[in-house]
């Protein structure tokens, strides 16, 4: 049987510029390449959660607007199932303008629109369906409250419950208390647990409310470092040829929330989301960057 993931969260679209490098500040550059698709973390897990074989369903808001018919349009693509997606009448639908260097790092700029009218009733729709889930996972490119409410739920139904932070944000500990896993880069960290950077296994352990949790540090090329109360570990990334890294922590989120709905353990969880970011690594744009699951396999079996 697939694994049942409910992801709640985020649909933007991505406006996306292909440059040699970034401009500095006043300065104009051309731009190589300039491409329009489907983004948002929310959506960019939930696809590749989907492609990973998984029975997802998101849980989300777009405008009505022609941007708004590209996400149904993917989600309906990729099997994913759209019956809690709310076309709002009032905002509109979230828009993402992306710049990519030829080193394959970005900035982003988000405007989130819709995705920060969800509300709780959009949430207490789905209930029948996140109680036969195995895993809820949401961000913070919506409202922080739906934040919090999407935790609790899950909590109450007897879910794993995944804290994506991202974009950095602080939020209240009782609200962080609610994610069994909280999964920031450094930046991420850095702002969550209000700490300066340097020592991360102590801003991570800050977060720690109970021996249940987990810190999963994303860190790139490096790989992922969890943190427990008990112990703490590095889990090494796998190496490919980089193309564009955007996207790259929502595969490793989606990939970790499969392999965990699956039953494996944590390190095998961790190994599973990091080839699944490295996959998506190798090729360019967000949604469509993420890979299959004979792919994710694939390169599983090569590293053994």
């Amino acid at each position: 049987m697939a694994a049942k993931i409910v992801i709640v969260g985020s649909f933007n679209t991505d406006l996306t510029t292909y440059m040699e490098r970034m401009p500095r500040p006043g300065e104009t550059v051309y731009g190589r390449e300039f491409v329009i698709g489907p983004g948002g973390k929310g959506s960019n897990q939930a696809v590749a959660a989907a492609r990973l074989g998984a029975d997802v369903t998101f849980i989300g808001r777009v405008g009505q607007d022609v941007f708004g018919e590209m996400g149904l349009k993917i989600w309906q693509d990729e099997g994913i199932n759209t019956d809690f997606i709310v076309r709002d009448p009032n905002h509109a639908t979230g828009v993402a303008p992306i710049f990519v260097e030829d080193s394959g790092e970005n900035v982003i700029v988000v405007a989130l629109g819709a995705n920060q009218a969800i509300q709780k009733a959009d949430l207490d729709a789905a209930v029948e369906i996140i109680a036969q889930a195995d895993v809820l996972v949401t961000q913070l490119e919506i409202n922080y409250d739906m934040v919090a409410y999407a935790l609790k739920l899950g909590k109450e139904k007897g879910l794993r419950t995944i804290l994506n932070p991202a974009p950095a944000g602080t939020l209240p500990p009782d609200v962080v208390a609610l994610a069994d896993y909280i999964t920031p880069n450094e930046t991420e960290l850095e702002v969550l647990s209000k700490m300066p950077g340097g020592e991360f296994t102590a801003q991570a352990q800050s977060l720690l409310t109970t021996d249940d949790q987990t810190v999963v540090v994303t860190m790139g090329s490096k790989g992922v470092q969890y943190v427990r109360k008990a112990d703490s570990a590095l889990i090494p990334s796998f190496k490919v040829d980089v193309v564009d890294t955007t996207g790259a922590g929502d595969a490793f989120n989606a990939g970790m929330a499969v392999a965990l709905a699956e039953g494996l353990e944590l390190r095998d969880a961790l190994a599973f989301g990091n080839a699944t970011a490295a996959l998506a690594c190798t090729r360019p744009g967000t949604a469509r960057s993420m890979p299959h699951r004979d792919e994710v396999d694939a390169l599983l079996a090569k590293s053994k």
